[in-house]
């Protein structure tokens, strides 16, 4: 949820580690969006797999795919559709606190939230956590603002804060890395000195210990940085489980691997340790 109140009964399809690329909804899901106020979904083709049910739902219920409100010139392209966008947008607060508003509006609209009352606290907190981004990821050394990670889900990321992004797989988790894309990032790896790549909690990291022995073979050691949030939040009911949470222990885990300076727990000292 974005903020509490509004007495609104709300159920989560996805949980974590899901991956929401290749998700299909079961029958309880289906029946759960027939009997629902209010359907949210995200956009910008990230349901790849739900999309065409979604917009059949539309004609029926109230149905709103939040991300699709963002200004198309702020939007990165897809890599393998040109006629889509890197739905990834949540890396970028800016982008997000838009988005925000345009949940804000499907639950007003739903009178779910008639005054919509949550949204500037929330925006609020999103700008602090933004602030507190920069700071600590402009404290990495410049040289090692290198982000390799197990698809490219973080380049909304990396044009916020300056780091140069490189996914094995693409913007989807069903595109497979080739040996010829393991070979071009370890060669990055070991002429760059970055000693640290990360896994995803919603993604398998067999391709990236490919990465890591093969820098090894050529006598560069790189080890694992630590697990991101990218495509999934965290467990229900943690801070990480929410989107500050999950881009706080993003951001932290990054600086510090990277050589940057960043408190282990984070911001306000919720994260897990």
């Amino acid at each position: 949820m974005f903020w509490q109140g509004g007495g609104a009964d709300v159920r989560g399809l996805m949980g974590p580690g899901v991956d929401p690329h290749a998700y299909r909804p079961t029958r309880s899901d289906i029946a759960a969006m027939l009997g629902a106020d209010l359907t949210l979904w995200h956009g910008l083709f990230l349901e790849a797999q739900m999309e065409e049910f979604l917009l059949q739902l539309a004609a029926r219920r109230p149905v709103v795919a939040v991300a699709e409100a963002l200004p198309r010139d702020r939007l990165l392209a897809h890599d393998a559709y040109p006629d889509r966008f890197d739905p990834h947008v949540w890396f970028d607060p800016d982008l997000w606190s838009l988005v925000g508003a345009a949940i804000a509006d499907a639950l007003v609209g739903a009178g779910v939230d008639p005054a919509g009352e949550g949204l500037p606290a929330w925006q609020a907190e999103a700008a602090a956590l933004h602030a507190y981004s920069g700071e600590v990821l402009s404290s990495v050394p410049e040289e090692a603002r290198v982000l390799v990670t197990a698809h490219d889900a973080f380049r909304y990321f990396g044009r916020a804060y300056g780091f140069q992004v490189e996914g094995l797989q693409g913007i989807s988790t069903e595109s497979e890395a080739g040996v010829a894309r393991i070979e071009q990032l370890v060669t990055l790896l070991v002429e760059r000195g970055i000693r640290a790549v990360f896994v995803e909690t919603s993604v398998s990291d067999r391709a990236l210990r490919a990465l890591i022995e093969g820098a090894a073979a050529r006598g560069h050691a790189v080890t694992i940085g630590g697990s991101l949030y990218s495509d999934a939040m965290g467990p229900e009911g943690s801070y990480e489980g929410t989107w500050l949470g999950m881009l706080d222990h993003n951001v932290t885990t990054i600086a510090r691997a990277l050589g940057g300076r960043a408190p282990a727990a984070g911001r306000l000292g919720r994260l897990s340790t």
